[in-house]
């Protein structure tokens, strides 16, 4: 199928000027609006008959757009209470919001600018989204508004909500380090993440502020996912033993129940062998056992603010935003405090 993007390329000019040609915008010159609809025609286009009632903002439907969900096994509850935050502020100023999911393959196939039009969605809020996703470059140039939770670009009409992912990493690291732990395994997420690459600077910072170095050795891949950490971990400690470390920082929840399964399910014990950190606050942390010490973001405000951020956006397209929720580091029983030599 033809796309946007398709016609942007052949005619030599941005997403952006192609969208404007279409939606009526009186900023492109004639000549380049008539080879813009040439080539259209040439390749077989036809955009979206909703795109002028988009770009006119006459809907008041905005979407929650989630990436890559299909594909995870996650069993937290990060999208539920997400969306309980923005459906609170669009129940308190009557707009409509719509679920929606895609994957890096759906996005080569449908720009987001396509996605908001078919849909009747003035623009929305991203979550999932990694660096090497095709939305993830395009929507500078989109001519939507748009919001991602956790992932910051700077252009007009984009916003990001997040927690200060490096200050928060350097804080659970720290307290690591307080606590006398001198032997960290990082358990990071996708590569491609922005979040794990804030995350692991922020480990760092604590790491070089200590005089201590963190290895490649010591940093285990594991996308997010309970089940592959299970499986690396387990793998990891086999292999090492008790040598492995003393304590793994996982940068989030669920992949720290997965570290903890490994760990229990080859005899060890927890914090007795080894302590845990996960990231993120969902519910079930509290009742581990013990319970896991960790980040606790307000999801729910994440969800609020975005929300807001994308309304705000909305009315001035010109401005670009970023939106830092507070964040809490909450100590329970999964840490051990070693005796300082």
């Amino acid at each position: 199928m033809v796309t946007i993007r398709d016609v942007a390329k052949e005619a030599r000019v941005s997403i952006g000027t192609v969208s404007r040609a279409f939606n009526g915008y009186q900023d492109i010159n004639e000549e380049t609006k008539i080879k813009i609809f040439q080539v259209a025609k040439n390749l077989g286009y036809a955009p979206n008959v909703n795109a002028r009632s988009i770009s006119s903002k006459k809907t008041n439907n905005m979407g929650l757009i989630i990436s890559g969900f299909l594909e995870s096994d996650r069993r937290d509850s990060f999208v539920l209470t997400l969306l309980q935050g923005i459906y609170r502020y669009a129940n308190e100023h009557s707009v409509e919001v719509a679920l929606y999911t895609t994957d890096a393959e759906q996005q080569q196939k449908k720009t987001y600018e396509r996605f908001c039009a078919e849909h009747s969605i003035f623009g929305a809020i991203l979550s999932g989204v990694a660096t090497n996703d095709p939305y993830f470059h395009e929507l500078v140039e989109s001519g939507m508004p748009c919001v991602l939770i956790d992932v910051y670009i700077k252009g007009a009409g984009l916003g990001c909500v997040s927690v200060d992912n490096i200050k928060a990493a350097d804080d659970i690291a720290q307290y690591l380090i307080d606590c006398g732990h001198r032997d960290i395994v990082v358990v990071q997420g996708k590569k491609e993440a922005e979040v794990t690459t804030c995350r692991i600077a922020g480990i760092y910072t604590a790491f070089k502020r200590n005089g201590l170095e963190l290895t490649r050795e010591k940093i285990l891949t594991c996308n997010y996912s309970e089940s592959q950490t299970y499986r690396t971990v387990r793998q990891y400690i086999e292999k090492n033993g008790k040598d492995s470390g003393t304590a793994f920082l996982c940068l989030s929840d669920i992949m720290a129940l997965g570290a903890m399964k490994a760990i229990r399910d080859l005899g060890y014990g927890i914090p007795e062998d080894f302590s845990v950190t996960g990231f993120d606050g969902i519910p079930i942390a509290e009742y581990t056992t013990p319970g896991l010490t960790t980040v606790e973001q307000d999801v729910s405000m994440m969800g609020y603010s975005a929300a807001a951020l994308l309304q705000e956006l909305r009315r001035d397209q010109s401005k670009s935003k970023r939106i830092y929720v507070p964040y809490r580091l909450q100590k329970r029983d999964s840490v051990k405090r070693l005796q300082s030599d």
